[in-house]
């Protein structure tokens, strides 16, 4: 786990306060502290790898690569789903 995670090494958020990232809601006053979290994110070398991190994990709070929790459910609705093939032909079947 320790390598999957190596690319934290190089977050721009490395050595801020976490709680920036975590604001209580999206709206309201919260909205400039998501806006101030976003900002860190969009100078960040390892945004896309942190939102990759978040969308494979199901991340459902904070701000991650850049997005917050609504802009992450949008993303994963949008992703195309993949039909399950069978392992090998069925019997009788073509």
């Amino acid at each position: 786990m320790t390598m999957m995670l190596e690319w934290t090494r190089r977050a721009a958020c490395l050595g801020l306060d976490p709680e920036l990232f975590f604001p209580i809601s999206t709206q309201g006053p919260s909205q400039s502290q998501v806006e101030r979290a976003k900002q860190v994110c969009g100078r960040c070398p390892v945004r896309e790898t942190c939102l990759k991190y978040a969308l494979d994990t199901r991340q459902a709070y904070g701000v991650w690569g850049g997005t917050d929790p609504g802009q992450r459910r949008e993303l994963s609705l949008a992703e195309p789903r993949r039909e399950s093939v069978p392992a090998r032909p069925l019997r009788g079947g073509h």
